[in-house]
Formats: C-alpha cells, structure tokens, sequence
C-alpha cells in the first residue's frame, strides 16, 4: 500500500471487520484463484497518493477473469483488450471531450497519475464469480479509503469530484458526508445497465468544469493521456 495511505488506513487493520476480512481471503486463496494478484490489491494506492486525489470513480469489484483486474476499478493490463464497461466509459469520454480519441489499450494507469482513484466498493473476487467477495468487510474498508479522501486537512482543498456507478457505489457514497464535495451517481456503465443512464451522463465533463471552478483554472483531469500516441 501505497505510503500516504498507509497513514491513516493503519487503525483498520487491527479492527475485527479486518481480521475476520484477511481470514477469509486466506483460506479463499487455498482453495479459489482470487483477483487481482495479492500484490494489486493496492495499487490504486501506489498509483494515486492521498494528498493528490481530484477525482473518485468508485465501481462495484474487479473484474473476475483471467488476465484483467489489476487493482484499478475498469482498467485492464495491455495484451487483454477493454471489456464492454472500459468502452462504454471511452464512449461517454469521446462524447464529452471531442479532443479524446479511443484507446486500443485498457490501461488507466495515466490518469490514475493525475489524481484519478479508480476504486471498487470491493477489492478482490473469487474468479469467474462476480460479487463473491461482497459483504466479506471490504465495503467497511473502501468507505474508510473514502473519508480519508473527503476528510482531508489540507486547507486549501476545495472538495474533490466522486462518480458512483451502479447501486452498490451509490449506497457506499449514501453512508459519507459529501458535504464541499461533488457527488455524480449515475447506472454502471457494463453493457447489460449502461443504456440506464450512464450513456449521456456527461460525467466526466461535469467533473472538470467543477474541478475548474472550484480548484481554478488547470485543475480539471487531461482525460487525453489515455489516446494513443
């Protein structure tokens, strides 16, 4: 886990809820293949620091096939090509930025760098068994990981944008104080809900025209990193 987290993430790991999470992800791993890689877990936390984040886009948990999850909610590791959700979100991205130019790759690690969190609601899966590992503890985690990011000292923090896809990011986000910040909840973006609203949500547009006004000019996300060079 990445250091800046680690900070104020530690009370967690002693707590009962965390206990009871890590013994059943142990005796999970004896018997089951779990995603991402034990080393993935966190690399959200690696790859966007506390003190950086801007924007949350909170999903549901990794995805549960071979070769896809890697510890950042909808992206993918290059050979494995973008699921249905990844390109419906490339979609909304290409509608509300005209500059955006689809991705061949699935890889979200560069815009995770400018301080986007992509974070599921849960953190690992049972392979080829979606939700498997739901209310095992990780959602009591992932709402801490969300009010360290909502409770932030720093006095210049203006608030930070959260986007939450799908009911159980929503009744993740209906548990916090969003208070200064920006709340977007909007269908999941999986082919089989995506036609529910989060095609035309404009998302990722509403987020950098909040972030603009209230961080100042400079502060939206170049959503553009991702197109291909």
């Amino acid at each position: 886990m990445g250091t800046s987290w680690i900070r104020v993430l530690t009370p967690e790991f002693k707590k009962p809820y965390f206990c009871k999470l890590k013994e059943f992800l142990v005796a999970e791993h004896l018997s089951h293949t779990i995603f991402p890689s034990v080393d993935n877990i966190y690399s959200w936390s690696r790859l966007t620091s506390l003190d950086q984040v801007k924007v949350v886009i909170l999903g549901q948990d990794p995805y549960h096939n071979v070769g896809q999850a890697h510890g950042l909610s909808f992206s993918v590791l290059p050979p494995t090509k973008p699921p249905g959700s990844l390109k419906n979100i490339y979609k909304q991205l290409s509608t509300d930025f005209p500059t955006f130019s689809t991705p061949k790759s699935g890889d979200l690690t560069p815009v995770a760098k400018l301080g986007v969190l992509w974070l599921n609601t849960s953190l690992t899966v049972r392979a080829h068994k979606a939700a498997s590992h739901s209310n095992k503890g990780w959602e009591v985690f992932t709402g801490q990981v969300l009010r360290a990011v909502l409770q932030r000292k720093d006095e210049e923090d203006a608030g930070v944008v959260l986007m939450a896809w799908g009911l159980p990011a929503q009744k993740t986000c209906a548990k916090l104080n969003i208070n200064k910040h920006l709340l977007l909840e909007s269908a999941h973006p999986s082919p089989l809900s995506a036609h529910r609203g989060f095609i035309g949500n404009g998302h990722f547009k509403l987020a950098n025209e909040w972030l603009r006004s209230n961080h100042g000019e400079g502060a939206e996300i170049d959503w553009t990193v991702l197109n291909e060079k």
